[in-house]
């Protein structure tokens, strides 16, 4: 783990925070917005409702919050802030930005020029 001062491991743990409660309420805004066209009280809307909001959005934002969850874990365990690629430190300033990033900005090149969806194929 990068030796992070106290004042920046609380500055990357609000950081953090601030951004999962973002795509609570993204979700929550996304959710909201699909059901006030149906009656959310008839099973049958419900389908309509699902059909009708952005899963690939909600699918990202989802994705999104549990690799904030996991950056949280290994801020708690002491393990955070190294590339998973090189090992190389990824930087305060880019974890502040982006506290759910697991690449430095040059791996994190290779990775979308290697995968322009952003997912690498899985089994």
């Amino acid at each position: 783990m990068v030796n992070f001062t106290e004042e920046q491991l609380q500055q990357i743990k609000a950081a953090i925070h601030k951004r999962y409660l973002e795509l609570q309420d993204e979700i929550r805004s996304e959710l909201v917005n699909a059901g006030e066209e149906f009656d959310v009280s008839r099973a049958d809307d419900i389908n309509n409702i699902l059909a009708d909001v952005d899963t690939a959005l909600l699918d990202k934002q989802i994705n999104e919050m549990r690799e904030l969850e996991m950056s949280e874990k290994y801020l708690m365990e002491l393990e955070f802030g190294d590339c998973v690629d090189c090992g190389e430190e990824i930087g305060f300033e880019r974890l502040i930005a982006n506290p759910s990033t697991q690449r430095c900005i040059e791996c994190q090149r290779k990775f979308e020029k290697f995968y322009p969806s952003g997912n690498p194929p899985s089994l």
